[in-house]
């Protein structure tokens, strides 16, 4: 059983949430973060969510949490046997990591969380449609970031992909991206633990929150 900690509509929370309902693996999830706080035994230092617990082993920072839970559970899966494309996959998890989200994350916190007018962000937005650019490109001709088969490669930036798609902003043409985008829509993990509504503005996001309160 994984114990995951952290609150339903966090994006960090959902790439692990994802990755365990791709894995079918059994879990319970608890509300810690954003309006639901941190428990005084919280066990990260940080203070940030996901944080993991699998028997006696505590893990946290998404990434960490999602290659792990590729390799022990998901051999041949999330985390393939080969190794070239097990290293496109981690590579492409580093990309999420330092230069999609230096991108994407100010588009998203400053239009939904803050409630910046997109007007404002057209530099943010310009320099995250140039990342989704780059996907662009790797995904020609293959149905997934690292080849034919989903991998965990797929999953950091997967997950912030469908948020992508909703937020009111100008998109360019990507035509690649957009069938990828499609093919995540339809797995049930997905659509379940990733495509949860989040509001245009900071009292539809609060109140987004409160009605994930205690869903598994």
């Amino acid at each position: 059983m994984i114990e995951v900690l952290g609150r339903r509509n966090s994006a960090n929370v959902q790439k692990v949430m994802w990755a365990i309902g791709e894995l079918g693996l059994e879990y319970t999830r608890h509300d810690v973060g954003g309006s639901f706080g941190y428990p005084d035994d919280y066990p990260n230092p940080n203070q940030v969510v996901p944080t993991i617990k699998d028997g006696d082993l505590t893990v946290w920072e998404s990434g960490a949490c999602v290659r792990y839970l590729a390799h022990e559970y998901g051999q041949g899966s999330l985390w393939p046997d080969d190794r070239n494309t097990r290293a496109i996959a981690d590579q492409w998890m580093e990309w999420h990591r330092s230069d999609f989200s230096n991108a994407y994350f100010p588009t998203f916190m400053n239009l939904v969380r803050v409630g910046l007018s997109a007007t404002d962000l057209a530099d943010s937005i310009e320099k995250c449609a140039a990342a989704y650019q780059q996907l662009e490109t790797q995904l020609a001709g293959q149905d997934f970031i690292a080849g034919n088969t989903l991998t965990m490669g797929d999953i950091p930036t997967g997950t912030v992909t469908y948020r992508y798609f909703e937020m009111t902003i100008d998109r360019p043409s990507l035509p690649n991206v957009e069938a990828w985008y499609q093919r995540l829509c339809d797995r049930p993990a997905f659509r379940y633990h990733v495509m949860i509504p989040f509001g245009t503005n900071p009292e539809e996001w609060a109140a987004e929150e409160k009605k994930n309160a205690d869903i598994q």
